[in-house]
């Protein structure tokens, strides 16, 4: 079985979405269940966890919807503002959403570098257990110290680094990553996608092997029982098709364990989301 833990549908808006700019020109259009059904046949996937790319509840609406509509969306992290004076309230309300398995803000966007820490934020962070969502940390790696901050104040919420936490591919770095890679992974309830690698490489011109420096920190420091497959479909695109990208982590693992395999394709994403 292979669940792809991270992946995007949006109906394309220019001013919603301007973040995707002229040299992300393959993303301005749609992209919804039907295209993404077709290539997960081809792939063999079985499921996927859709996650927020626009900062709305609408946004959260409209993945819910289509969770509801396509029974291989096995669950949605939305967005909420974690901020908001009412956010008890608009828990409440999304509680009764059983797809919807936890929250993501898009802090790789703030400038602020220590946003995670702010009182409000963390305040929004601390009510999230109570409800059982998970927490997905969309971060660059200068925000890494205070995302390590926050997952420390908070050892019963579940945590997930997104993207491996988005290293400088590209430009080869990785000490300093890699350090506070270490870090975070040292706390149990924090987990790690091995996804949206590609976006931070050459997209035109990567190796398989300029990903295994990164990999082999992350498999290090999180062993196969916190690591989990993404896509970030269509992300993805940027640096490549599908198959591709999916061949990255499988040429990585085939001497790992058929158990090991098993839990980094399927079971820690089944297990982390409730799936």
């Amino acid at each position: 079985m292979i669940i792809d833990s991270h992946q995007h549908f949006w109906n394309y808006d220019p001013v919603r979405h301007e973040w995707i700019n002229d040299e992300m020109a393959i993303l301005k259009r749609d992209f919804l269940p039907p295209d993404l059904l077709k290539i997960y046949e081809a792939a063999g996937v079985d499921g996927c966890v859709a996650v927020q790319a626009d900062q709305s509840e609408a946004e959260t609406n409209f993945l819910l919807q289509l969770a509801e509509e396509n029974a291989f969306i096995k669950g949605v992290v939305g967005w909420v503002d974690l901020r908001a004076p009412n956010l008890a309230e608009r828990l409440l309300h999304f509680s009764e959403f059983p797809k919807l398995k936890g929250f993501r803000h898009v802090v790789q966007s703030e400038p602020d570098p220590n946003f995670m820490l702010r009182e409000d934020f963390q305040s929004g962070i601390a009510q999230l257990h109570a409800h059982n969502y998970t927490y997905d940390i969309l971060i660059f790696p200068n925000q890494l110290p205070a995302a390590i901050e926050t997952v420390r104040n908070f050892p019963d919420q579940r945590f997930v680094v997104d993207h491996i936490a988005k290293p400088y591919i590209k430009a080869g770095k990785i000490k300093e990553w890699a350090a506070h890679m270490e870090t975070i992974a040292s706390f149990p309830n924090v987990m790690c996608k091995v996804s949206g690698m590609v976006t931070e490489a050459d997209w035109g011109n990567w190796k398989k092997a300029d990903f295994v420096p990164y990999l082999e920190v992350v498999s290090k420091s999180f062993s196969a029982e916190r690591l989990m497959f993404g896509s970030d479909w269509p992300v993805c695109l940027l640096g490549g098709a599908y198959p591709s990208i999916k061949n990255i982590l499988e040429s990585y693992l085939q001497d790992f364990s058929e158990e090991d395999q098993a839990a980094i394709w399927a079971g820690n994403a089944t297990h982390f989301y409730q799936l």
